[in-house]
């Protein structure tokens, strides 16, 4: 889980970005939301839905920095929004769920 951690705390994304996935973290619920934002079947576990995240969100950020015609800033919004959501629970344990 340290691995994680680190490579969350080392992100260096746009301010605007930031603070537009802040806006959204008190609506996330994994439940409900991991399944439309990964465009997936199942909702795994809080530490592999972080993983899984993580993956999306810099495939995301490489197309942000090479002004790639397919990034979406919506998208990344979303992206970051269950990613800092998915983090926080994870930090605060099981019982905060």
């Amino acid at each position: 889980m340290t691995d994680f951690i680190q490579a969350l705390g080392a992100l260096r994304r746009p301010r605007l970005l930031i603070r537009a996935a802040r806006h959204g973290i008190g609506e996330y619920n994994h439940s409900r939301d991991f399944k439309r934002v990964m465009r997936s079947d199942s909702t795994p576990a809080p530490e592999r839905a972080v993983r899984k995240l993580m993956d999306a969100e810099a495939e995301l950020d490489r197309r942000r920095r090479e002004g790639d015609a397919s990034y979406s800033p919506s998208r990344h919004v979303e992206i970051m929004i269950a990613l800092m959501a998915e983090a926080r629970s994870l930090l605060r344990g099981p019982m905060a769920a």
